[in-house]
């Protein structure tokens, strides 16, 4: 490649000059190329030790000018052909006119000018990524995908120099971290270590240090354990490496491949060596920490974050922190934890303005909302430029729901909240929707929760307990009225205390849309609800019918859920949601969840607040296989061994853990504990997230460590912590009081003693308040990598137990085709943009058919693991065994379809081989496009012998029920009324008795295969002559073949002879009845009496007595027999316009012999008679060998002479 032109010292023992002229030196450094000796390999080493693109560059040409000692080097080269194409052009171009020039230093210059001309040609039709990275870095890119062999498509994120411990060796080289590939290279004195893993195949991912591995990373997959060490920063290097394997294990979750997102903002400087990915990939880092932080939408992007201070007129100080600036939001963290917390929507934001700077206060800006509260930020850095850029974010945000204000933005409504103004939207909306017939906003469940309604005409309670929630009501307005209400809400250490003192009911729902972040969705998607549920409601799917079976089952002992208002209310949130996202769809526990939002929301409300759960605040929790609650219920585990390790050792051993953490997690305690006492966990996990969960479930336990240490078997164990739950109580509730039905755990003896609710959460602060969200997080990364793969074994697992008995081959052999033919799709994700993975993958399938392969890879498989290699002809017989294997004709094929078509080829008999083989030949697998005419192809779609329409004989078809019964009625409707109804039961059971026996599976004989004709006869020996190239008695197959399709000929020849002879009468041009007189003689071939025999003898020698120019088309049948029968025919004679047929014209441009046909017991007789083919279709093949070299992401160490052309294309693997 061009490069930019830098001064290089020539003195330098590492290059040696093999072109000179003038003006240029083209060099070549040691140890590449020919020669070196020991030089060379001390040169290589050092080239992979301390210089990171050296090896990319093995060639390079200099501009000398005169005797000056200064030289530039303007290209360099990976090998010899790409620096000799530079060294050419510098000839052709510039050597003449160099010659001109009469000064060094106009010459230099001229030079430098014309390559950067050139360079910024070539960058000009660049994509934007690679403009963006630097020179050194796309050479290692190239040097990537030349050692590791890597397509364009594959990008490289980072690479770093570190040592790969190798047998307790360390060889230092370079590790190269790519989207979908953990790739490490060393070259040492000679020897060449090569190492790729791909990220959907790591299992563990750990830094440590011990005293074999000095602070190590240590990368773990099902088969083997890497070490790498010696990072100049490990840290950054582990971070990045845990993006990439999280991304690696969404991919599999989630069937998609990572993609670059083009909406972050672009960096303000190019960082040297960094590339655009590895930018995109801390953006998103930050991005995902700052809307955990705050708790925003998936689709907000983090700006920039700046120090500063806020000041708290609640406080009266200033407290410091970091303010976030984002496409839509403002929002404010106190260094020091839960001090303060500021989120201003830009929404609400009526003025932004630099206020007067002071030594007090220096740098402030002022912002101002609309429902009058003022934020003063002060000791801003670049002030200047953060207003501009909040001004331009406040020019793109829509003001939607106070379009009336637009006029001024100083109005708004005193004392309202954010919350309280989001209804003065529905009115405008309730005109629009009075034609909606499933939601408006007028029912009862669309403008108030379900416990205010049925509470609504219940009598004032004057007790202590009403007093004690209106004392909390009043706490909170004072809380209110010091720190802000809605959104714009200041969140200090007094908001937890409250919340842990329990939300008062009257203000749940409210608070709940506030610390969830589900208000800010809401107001920014005013309508979206109400067109959902019009959109969702009347459709039938999977979703809506679990929804249906689990409406009822739903908190049926509370009176809200007892009528139709309850149940209609909570299906529309349901239905809506699964609409939403069919990705989750509906899962069970969510209908739990559902039911108690409902209870202090609106349905909108209740529907966002479930948004919220399901897609940030429990990730991944309500998918079909519940990932996110295993992932938790993994971290669990390990913080049960780290706070309680003697009760780990014991629950482990009875197995407990895993029972009760995912009814805990995934209904939030709702299902396990009294409903009062469970919704106040609920108002501690909208605010702090889950670990408060996680301290509830530790506390639990540590509460019944003893009698959880004297248990003996697991039914015992969840007695016990059934029973304590069932008594966590919560005696500050004015509700009535709700039926728990976990209370039939409790025996009649002695009730155990009551929990209260707000002691079991306070000593749950007090014992593991420590836990952090960040540690947390980490905790799922470690957790969600064995828990994934954990999921892909037990589908494998599946797959293989599902398959085995249709296939011969061994579990071993079925698991390891599994894995290659889901790593052949997998790749497909991200290295083919023509077709997405979603088009071919379907999760609701059984695990056997939900990866699904095209053409273009199948044959690559076939290419890699088929037994019958045709050399160049193989791409078309994987075509079409493709096109047999295809039976819904999608162009798509499963695991199931794959493995039915390799299972024939190495595990069938010899008769079961060649029936496969020629069905290969024949519609569909030989498409139109294949024959020489297309009429000749389509006439066997037509006849009425049955037709190869899928591989029957290895996937036997169902005869559809619905179509007997149909014949039957057809056929029952002959007789008179009384016949009918005396023959009824009969026939009911006579067809029921069929049906049964056509659902058996039908084995395909040798007879149900239908003609084949010249044409396709010729392409089944232009097959035959490609399969044997390679095979050791190439020449006796050869042969074999040569006799075999000069027998063939002839007997068509003969069949068609007594076609010809038995159809006189009968129209010439009537296919069928020819192929139906030709049937006896099907049979008399197969029948063990001599008769048939002595006749088709006789046929045959009569056929050879006859003069060849008899007939026209006798004439082409002869000529191909002496031409088959001459012996001097060698495979390369078999081209694709010369096959078989003497002339190539007459092939061309007269119609094949239409009369002319063969069966397949014909083709079988005759292959019996020559032992070579015999042999070599019984031949049992070894499909290990082939699996094994399809595994190319191993560890390859192998000895490198040094006298070799040391090309990095021949280090590919």
């Amino acid at each position: 490649m061009w490069l930019t032109p830098e001064e290089v010292s020539l003195a330098s023992p590492l290059w040696v000059e093999e072109r000179g002229n003038p003006f240029f030196i083209l060099q070549r450094r040691k140890g590449h190329g020919r020669g070196g000796g020991f030089t060379g390999l001390l040169v290589g080493t050092l080239d992979v030790v301390l210089d990171s693109s050296a090896r990319v560059a093995p060639y390079r040409i200099l501009l000398q000018t005169g005797d000056s000692q200064i030289y530039w080097s303007i290209a360099s080269g990976s090998c010899r052909k790409e620096i000799t194409a530079h060294w050419e052009w510098l000839e052709t171009n510039l050597l003449q006119t160099l010659s001109i020039f009469d000064n060094d230093e106009d010459i230099t210059t001229f030079v430098k000018g014309k390559i950067s001309g050139i360079i910024a040609e070539e960058n000009k039709s660049k994509q934007a990524q690679e403009e963006e990275d630097s020179g050194k870095f796309r050479e290692a890119e190239l040097k990537m995908r030349k050692l590791f062999g890597m397509p364009e498509e594959e990008k490289l994120v980072n690479y770093y120099s570190c040592s790969y411990w190798r047998s307790r060796v360390p060889r230092q080289g370079w590790l190269y971290l790519t989207v979908n590939h953990l790739c490490f290279y060393s070259f040492l004195l000679g020897k060449e270590v090569t190492l790729v893993i791909q990220w959907t195949d790591v299992t563990q991912l750990e830094k440590n240090a011990t005293l074999l591995f000095p602070e190590s990373v240590c990368v773990s997959t099902r088969n083997t354990e890497h070490f790498f060490s010696m990072f100049l920063n490990i840290n950054d290097t582990f971070k990045l490496m845990e993006q990439l394997a999280n991304i690696a294990m969404r991919q599999l979750l989630d069937n998609e491949g990572f993609t670059a997102d083009r909406l972050l903002p672009k960096p303000s400087k190019i960082l040297k060596n960094v590339s655009a990915l590895k930018r995109d990939l801390d953006a998103r880092a930050k991005n995902e920490r700052y809307r955990a932080l705050f708790r925003l939408t998936q689709d907000e992007r983090l700006d920039g974050h700046t120090d500063c201070t806020l000041w708290t007129p609640f406080a009266k100080m200033h407290v410091v922190g970091q303010l976030f600036v984002s496409n839509n939001y403002i929002c404010f963290a106190s260094r020091e934890e839960d001090l303060c917390h500021l989120i201003i929507p830009l929404r609400e934001v009526s003025i932004v303005e630099k206020a007067d700077s002071s030594s007090v206060l220096p740098c402030p800006v002022s912002i101002s909302t609309k429902n009058k509260m003022t934020f003063l930020f002060a000791n801003l850095k670049d002030r200047d430029f953060l207003v501009q850029r909040i001004s331009d974010f406040l020019q793109r945000t829509p003001d939607r729901m106070w379009s009336d204000t637009s006029l001024s933005h100083q109005l708004s409504l005193p004392g309202q909240s954010a919350s309280s103004s989001l209804p003065s939207s529905s009115p405008g909306g309730a005109d629009s929707s009075q034609g909606k017939c499933h939601y408006h906003p007028n029912l009862p469940t669309a403008m108030q929760g379900l416990l205010h309604i049925y509470q609504r005409d219940a009598p004032e309670d004057l007790g202590p307990k009403a007093t004690k929630e209106k004392m909390k009501e009043e706490s909170w307005n004072i809380h209110f009225f010091e720190f802000g209400r809605g959104v714009c809400m200041y969140r200090t250490a007094k908001t937890r205390e409250l919340v842990l003192n329990g939300i008062p009911e009257s203000l749940r729902g409210e608070l709940w849309l506030l610390f969830s972040g589900a208000q800010n969705e809401m107001a920014t998607h005013p309508g979206y609800y109400g067109d959902l549920v019009e959109q969702a409601m009347g459709r039938c799917s999977l979703a809506t019918e679990e929804i249906e079976r689990d409406l009822h089952r739903s908190m049926p002992e509370h009176r809200a859920f007892q009528n139709e208002m309850g149940i209609a209310a909570l299906r529309r949130v349901l239905t809506a949601y699964a609409h939403r996202n069919p990705g989750i769809g509906y899962c069970q526990a969510m209908n739990i969840v559902t039911s108690v939002l409902l209870l202090y929301c609106t349905e909108e409300e209740a529907f966002w607040l479930l948004v919220a759960l399901c897609e940030r605040m429990l990730p991944d929790y309500y998918n079909t296989r519940v990932v996110g609650a295993l992932v938790d219920q993994g971290v669990f585990e390990e913080l049960t061994r780290a706070c309680l390790p003697l009760l780990y050792e014991h629950m482990q051993e009875l197995g407990v853990i895993s029972t009760i953490s995912l009814s805990w997690f995934l209904t939030l305690f709702l299902s396990v504990m009294p409903f009062d006492s469970a919704v106040l966990l609920v108002d501690c996990f909208f605010y702090e997230g889950i670990k408060v969960i996680f301290q509830v479930a530790l506390a639990v336990l540590h509460d019944n460590m003893d009698a959880l240490l004297g248990c003996s078997d697991e039914g015992e164990a969840m007695t016990i912590l059934g029973r304590y739950l069932d008594n966590v109580v919560n005696k500050q509730t004015v509700s009535p009081p709700t039926p728990h039905l976990h209370a039939l755990l409790t025996s009649g003896d002695d009730p155990p003693p009551e929990i209260d609710v707000f002691e079991l959460i306070k000593s749950s602060y007090e014992r593991f308040g420590s836990l952090r969200s960040d540690v947390i997080e980490q905790m799922r990364f470690k957790q969600r990598l064995k828990v994934i793969q954990s999921l892909e074994d037990t589908a494998k697992r599946s797959v293989v137990r599902a398959i085995m008995t249709e296939s011969a081959f061994s579990i071993e052999e079925l698991e390891e085709l599994y894995c290659l033919f889901k790593a052949k799709h997998i790749m497909s994700c991200y290295w083919e943009a023509s077709s997405t993975a979603a088009e071919r993958h379907d999760p609701s399938l059984p695990y056997l058919e939900q990866y699904r392969i095209h053409l273009g890879q199948f044959s690559q498989l076939f290419g890699a693991l088929g037994p019958w290699v045709c050399g160049v002809h193989t791409p078309t017989l994987a075509a079409r065994l493709f096109r047999l294997l295809d039976q819904n004709k999608d162009g798509l094929i499963n695991f199931k379809e794959f493995v039915t078509g390799l299972s024939g080829m190495y595990h069938g008999d010899m008769t079961e081989k060649l029936k496969l083989f020629y069905k290969l030949h024949l519609p569909p697998a030989l498409c139109p496009e294949e024959a020489e005419s297309a009429l000749e192809a389509t006439h066997f779609f037509t006849e009425e012998s049955p037709l190869l329409s899928h591989l029957d004989f290895l996937v036997p078809q169902e005869v559809s029920s619905g179509e007997e019964n149909k014949d039957g009625g057809d056929g029952g409707g002959d007789g008179d009324g009384e016949e009918k109804k005396e023959e009824k039961v009969k026939d009911y059971r006579y067809y029921l008795r069929m049906w049964a026996k056509e659902k058996e599976p039908k084995k395909e004989t040798i007879k149900d295969l239908p003609k084949m004709n010249q044409e396709q006869f010729i392409e089944l020996c232009k097959t035959l002559y490609n399969m044997f190239s390679e095979e050791p008695q190439e020449q006796e197959l050869y042969h074999a073949i040569a006799t075999v399709a000069s027998l063939l000929l002839r007997i068509g020849e003969v069949g068609k002879k007594f076609n010809n002879n038995t159809s006189k009468k009968p129209e010439p041009n009537a296919p069928a009845p020819l192929l139906s007189k030709a049937e006896p003689d099907k049979e008399e071939w197969n029948g063990e009496g001599g008769s048939g025999q002595s006749q088709v003898c006789e046929a045959l020698a009569e056929a050879q007595l006859e003069s060849p120019d008899e007939e026209a088309k006798d004439d082409m049948s002869v000529s191909s027999y002496s031409m088959v029968s001459s012996g001097s025919l060698q495979c390369e004679d078999i081209a694709d316009d010369t096959v078989l047929i003497g002339c190539g014209e007459q092939r061309r441009g007269s119609m094949l012999d239409g009369d002319w046909a063969i069966t397949f017991e014909q083709v079988l007789a005759s292959l019996l008679t020559e032992p070579a083919l015999v042999d070599y279709f019984e031949k049992k093949r070894d499909i290990q060998a082939k699996m094994a070299a399809c595994k190319a992401q191993r560890g390859i160490e192998r000895q490198t002479s040094s006298s070799s052309d040391h090309e990095l294309a021949q280090h590919s693997v």
